[in-house]
């Protein structure tokens, strides 16, 4: 009798053990997830991130059309440091292969996508939230008043140009993505690209959509282009996933991206929930 109740007493002990290790592991994975240092690299590589769109002569042609106006443009980037070799074939050339984005040129793609999605011809413009008659006209938001780097009037190169021509099925993705993915600096969808964040992801949609790029291939794209647009945001998304158990890899982009997390409103929520990061880079909805 006594060697059966030491029998079991060995193989409770053993589970009890077991168990301890168990919670042990989970946690040090869970106080892993949310270092700052671990969340650095999960969310802003610094080597940067490759996305799924070839750039081609789009920079040179929006030059010629006068959406851009190379010289107000170089000067802004004067003040920054310059325009490096890549850059300014973006700007410029026609042979421009994939796109990668990275802390020092996010802001360089910030602009150059924006004026993209500004003047390519689209319905989400034309017929969108944009349109609705309560605002008064398109050329009263961040988006289209704020972009200053034209020849001219921003609103005259409004949805006229044919950059990028999208088939229906091509268009609905366009639309059906696009309506799903949020930024917290305005809090609206890039269906209602009212501010520049919105217009420039705009413009990486149709441009990913042309080349035949799956939904959801978008939506990875696009939260790996928000982290870099508002680091501060996805590493504080990052750390309250990982507080939960949930690697940032692993969550899906599309949950991310959609109003509950990404949108103002609940990433207010977020915060009552968990002290935020605090990074390096973003900016605001202006050139």
């Amino acid at each position: 009798m006594a060697v059966l109740a030491f029998g079991l007493l060995f193989v409770l002990d053993y589970y009890f053990d077991a168990e301890i290790n168990i919670k042990t592991r989970d946690q040090v994975k869970r106080e892993r997830m949310v270092n700052s240092g671990y969340l650095e690299n999960e969310v802003l590589p610094p080597g940067g991130v490759e996305i799924p769109a070839v750039w081609g002569d789009l920079g040179k042609k929006m030059v010629e059309a006068g959406v851009i106006d190379a010289e107000k443009f170089e000067a802004l980037y004067k003040k920054r440091g310059g325009l490096d070799a890549e850059q300014k074939a973006m700007l410029y050339g026609e042979g421009n292969g994939g796109i990668k984005m990275t802390p020092e040129n996010a802001n360089f793609l910030l602009n150059m996508l924006w004026a993209l999605g500004l003047s390519n011809k689209n319905s989400v413009l034309e017929q969108g939230e944009m349109a609705d008659e309560k605002y008064s006209g398109a050329g009263n938001f961040a988006s289209t008043g704020g972009w200053t780097l034209t020849k001219g009037d921003s609103m005259d190169y409004y949805s006229k140009h044919n950059f990028i021509i999208l088939t229906e099925e091509q268009q609905k993705l366009v639309e059906s993505v696009s309506g799903g993915i949020f930024r917290p600096c305005c809090g609206n969808s890039v269906h209602f690209p009212d501010c520049n964040h919105g217009m420039a992801m705009l413009g990486l949609l149709e441009l990913m959509a042309s080349q035949g790029a799956g939904e959801q291939e978008m939506y990875d794209a696009a939260l790996k282009v928000n982290s870099y647009w508002f680091p501060s945001t996805y590493l504080t998304l990052a750390k309250y996933f990982g507080a939960r158990g949930a690697e940032w890899k692993k969550v899906s982009s599309k949950t991310v991206l959609g109003s509950l997390y990404s949108g103002a409103r609940g990433y207010r929520q977020i915060l009552q929930e968990i002290e935020p990061e605090k990074a390096k880079g973003g900016g605001g909805c202006g050139v």
